[in-house]
């Protein structure tokens, strides 16, 4: 007698219609709309971050998650051990008293390894009705109104409709297992619908087993029109790598933008130049972006889009748990679009021949970074 076994998932959560997502750039227009979400909060608040330190941003944050669980809001406050390091302590105990908060991977000296393990997730949930994700961080470097030469280039999501429901339950498997108690929700109602526009929440189901990579690599192979990829940190894999190439020589248009000079990890932008020769050699386009530092996350693929906190780097399928939000042909489409059009223009293009003829220096660095990445990638895989 045969014994039937369910059909192992690809990805955890379904592709949903009905959902509405507003593209916001830069903080000054997306970090009022996520303390205005706060301030309106009726019953509770899921707050996921990794990069938070304190600073201008940071107390406008504290401040209002404060004053929400003031008014009788359940928060639950979820941030990353390495990426709070820059968080004060009285800013801690603030948030430690005021809601429910934890700690994603407290960091350890005696197991090295297991530190590399981070939660990379940038996620606003309120209500069950509205949801915030992207690259962002809780610092001053995201607000240009705190740093107006100087503010990282940044682009977030606001989603409503089916999807949000999905980000919570992303939201309350992390924080069961890093917090003795679960988030005690309120009875949620199916989504009503907010607009017409197709959409699926794809994450990493554990730090080594990206949805989002997979689903990258088939747009990217079956792409007919374009690949169009920003990212703040560039360390393909090869499986990405041939991906680019080859769609680029059977006529894609495949372009790169990429972080310029100002970088806030120039070691990483030395790695990803290792790999700009055979990119360039096969087609593919390569920007890098001049007048700020380049933090956004975003894949353009025909008419498939994907924005979120994963970028294009092979660390990421080893080290981060990370989420992004996959949208299929709608008018946010067209707005990425001229979104990618307007940064190459801000942005300088390597030929072929000008990167080859890039000084000793420059070559010499890229050649010692990149020993310094086999070894630290050969360390992440190591058996624990």
């Amino acid at each position: 007698m045969r014994t039937s076994h369910p059909v192992k998932r690809k990805y955890r959560f379904d592709w949903h219609d009905n959902n509405r997502f507003e593209l916001l750039i830069d903080g000054n227009h997306f970090m009022p709309r996520m303390l205005d979400a706060i301030r309106g909060a009726q019953n509770y608040i899921l707050f996921e971050m990794y990069l938070i330190e304190s600073g201008v941003v940071a107390t406008r944050f504290i401040d209002a998650l404060l004053a929400a669980r003031a008014r009788g809001v359940a928060v639950y406050v979820l941030i990353d051990a390495y990426g709070s390091l820059g968080l004060s302590q009285s800013d801690r105990e603030r948030l430690r008293g005021g809601t429910q908060l934890a700690l994603y991977n407290p960091l350890n000296l005696r197991r090295l390894r297991r530190n590399l393990f981070r939660n990379h997730r940038k996620l606003l949930t309120v209500d069950g009705s509205v949801a915030f994700t992207g690259g962002t961080g809780i610092t001053d470097d995201f607000d240009p109104t705190v740093k107006p030469d100087s503010h990282w280039h940044e682009v977030m999501l606001e989603i409503r409709g089916p999807n949000v429901r999905d980000w919570e339950d992303l939201f309350a498997s992390t924080w069961q297992r890093w917090n003795d108690a679960p988030a005690q929700l309120p009875e949620r109602a199916a989504p009503a619908p907010a607009g017409d526009q197709a959409g699926r929440v794809t994450s990493s189901r554990s730090p080594v087993q990206s949805e989002i990579i997979r689903s990258l690599l088939k747009q990217a192979r079956t792409a007919e029109q374009r690949v169009w990829l920003s990212t703040a940190y560039f360390a393909p894999s090869r499986k990405l790598r041939r991906a680019l190439r080859r769609a680029a020589k059977r006529g894609v248009d495949v372009r790169l933008l990429l972080p310029g000079p100002l970088t806030d990890h120039a070691w990483i932008r030395s790695i990803g130049c290792r790999y700009y020769t055979q990119l360039l050699r096969s087609g593919v386009r390569i920007f890098e972006y001049q007048p700020h530092f380049l933090h956004a996350k975003t894949m353009l693929c025909d008419q498939w889009l994907s924005i979120g906190s994963s970028n294009a780097d092979r660390w990421n399928m080893h080290w981060n748990l990370d989420a992004n939000q996959e949208i299929r042909g709608s008018e946010i489409v067209q707005r990425v679009q001229d979104l990618f059009e307007r940064d190459f223009g801000r942005s300088h293009e390597f030929s072929y021949q000008e990167w080859r003829c890039r000084p000793v220096h420059r070559k010499l660095r890229e050649w010692f970074w990149g020993h310094v990445a086999r070894l630290l990638t050969w360390f992440s895989l190591m058996k624990k």
